[in-house]
């Protein structure tokens, strides 16, 4: 942990703030001024102040999207906003889990042992379902740091809990996340086969069907 990483997070305390953060992060990409301070029931002008707040501090990053019309009278680019691409963690006292997560990664691929860890990520995951009998899905994974959100006729993921792990062993680390989803699914009495892989740039590389058919 930094004394910049405990800062930034201390911004979050601020209810106008993290209002603003969250609608910033649920739009999935760049977020107008505007439409954040709509979705957060504040004015454009203080909406302006607190989001440009949380770029100082490295929790959004700020950009221009150019106006739909172009040339005379299309107006001046508007000013959108991002969730940061960095990460920010708090542990007191400092901890650091992710170095040996690594490693262990790289012993699992060393051993050629990826059916066993899938195994044993499914059985993680029906633990973790088994504690949730009869709640939402949705609301279980987005306990779980996974932010589902609905489109069409999927629940989509926009967060991987472990990006930082997934970039430096994608394919062990995404064919153990599908494990402990379909895990979770399982122990929550619903069909395992509605998680399966479906990446898309920035976001998890799991999606999940709406329904408990194949």
């Amino acid at each position: 942990m930094s004394s910049d990483d405990l800062q930034a997070l201390g911004l979050l305390h601020d209810p106008v703030r993290r209002s603003l953060y969250e609608a910033v992060t649920a739009g999935g990409g760049d977020v107008g001024r505007g439409e954040a301070a709509e979705a957060a029931g504040v004015s454009r002008t203080l909406a302006g102040h607190h989001l440009d707040k949380l770029v100082e501090a490295g929790l959004l990053e700020s950009g221009f999207r150019a106006p739909d019309k172009k040339g005379p009278g299309s107006g001046r680019p508007a000013k959108v906003y991002r969730r940061a691409r960095g990460e920010r963690s708090v542990s007191l006292p400092p901890r650091d889990y992710a170095t040996p997560a690594s490693v262990l990664a790289g012993v699992v691929e060393l051993l050629g042992a990826e059916e066993q860890a899938e195994e044993l990520a499914r059985g993680a995951g029906a633990r973790i379902g088994r504690r949730h009998p009869g709640e939402p899905v949705d609301r279980v994974l987005r306990g779980r740091g996974y932010e589902p959100y609905d489109e069409g006729g999927a629940l989509r993921l926009r967060n991987c809990p472990f990006h930082a792990l997934a970039r430096e062993q994608p394919l062990l680390v995404c064919s153990m996340n599908l494990a402990l989803c379909q895990g979770l699914l399982e122990g929550m009495g619903e069909n395992p086969g509605r998680a399966r892989l479906d990446p898309r740039p920035g976001e998890c590389c799991v999606s999940l069907s709406k329904t408990n058919e194949d």
